[in-house]
């Protein structure tokens, strides 16, 4: 039987000193380093903002290395709804199994306690906001997490009217459905964070964007790694409707497009290392590399409005680990 900690004895992580060394710490070089990201932005925008003119920021009004107990809390929350979703998403659809997978049974069982883990995790994180007791916070997660829902919505449809294995969409479709679904629980997490230090809307406004686009740099980095790593496998698997396969659809049509993908196919299976290589021969890569760029930039400028620190250097420090392609 599984044993559920009380609401009040959970705690998600232990986030590490906050220095401008941080982001050079494998946070976020690598997928499989990053699963703090989210939190650990919001506190580094939290010390880099700073108290506002109001000495009653939160409800116990105690600040530990510049950052608000009560913004502590708010990260936590953060990794818990984005926790929670992960664990959501690793439902299998039943309908998909083959007799190879395995027995029926263990993969009920295993979506029961992935629907009921992930439940968990978000009745924790309903409960962490409500003792923040700020409306306006709990609008502003509670929208991030519609926000999520609606993008993996987006995210798990096809297009039935053709059946195709990719999505007929240009780049400006997948930007939004990109934002629904991995930039709005930052963006959002570091504009809460501005409210809980009772910021006004200007610099809520630039810790959003901060958010907004770094994890949108964030996200397009992630899509390039299959098509830039040079030890890449040969028999590794990429998302379709990945930044540069959006970008390469556009360039190319959606005729010629699925066209590439019939000539890759054989035996009823995609040959993906033919496809990947037809993809770097194209326009896709290197614009989905200008374009995580741009959203960098767009990160970088946000930051000006606030003043130097070593909590800045290191939300900068991140921007350039996102967009670097070496």
């Amino acid at each position: 039987m599984m044993m559920l900690m009380a609401p009040e004895h959970y705690s998600v992580v232990q986030y590490p000193t906050i220095t401008s060394s941080t982001a050079s710490q494998g946070f976020v070089h690598e997928s499989r380093h990053n699963l703090q990201l989210r939190g650990l932005v919001v506190l580094l925008i939290s010390k880099a903002a700073g108290p506002s003119g109001l000495d009653t920021a939160c409800q116990n009004d105690d600040m530990v290395s510049g950052i608000y107990s009560c913004q502590r809390s708010l990260a936590e929350i953060t990794e818990l709804i984005h926790t929670a979703l992960l664990v959501h998403r690793g439902i299998v659809n039943l309908n998909e199994l083959q007799s190879s997978d395995g027995p029926l049974k263990d993969m009920q069982f295993g979506n029961k306690i992935a629907i009921l883990s992930g439940d968990f995790l978000l009745a924790n994180a309903c409960n962490g906001l409500a003792l923040l007791q700020n409306s306006k916070v709990v609008e502003l997660l509670a929208s991030a997490l519609m926000d999520l829902v609606q993008g993996v919505y987006h995210e798990n449809s096809t297009s039935a009217k053709e059946k195709a294995i990719t999505d007929d969409i240009g780049i400006s479709t997948w930007k939004e459905q990109t934002f629904l679904s991995h930039c709005a629980l930052l963006a959002k997490s570091c504009q809460a964070a501005m409210e809980l230090a009772r910021h006004g809307a200007e610099v809520q406004g630039t810790a959003f964007r901060y958010g907004k686009h770094v994890a949108m740099s964030h996200k397009i980095h992630s899509d390039l790694q299959p098509f830039i790593k040079e030890k890449a496998s040969e028999s590794a698997t990429f998302n379709l409707n990945s930044a540069p396969v959006v970008l390469h659809q556009e360039f190319l049509g959606r005729d010629l497009w699925m066209k590439q993908i019939r000539e890759a196919q054989e035996k009823g299976r995609l040959d993906y290392a033919k496809l990947r290589e037809t993809i770097k021969a194209g326009k896709g890569v290197t614009s989905a590399i200008d374009l995580c760029r741009y959203h960098g930039n767009k990160a970088l400028a946000a930051l000006e409005s606030f003043p130097p620190s070593e909590a800045r250097s290191a939300l900068e420090n991140i921007v350039f680990a996102v967009t670097r392609f070496s």
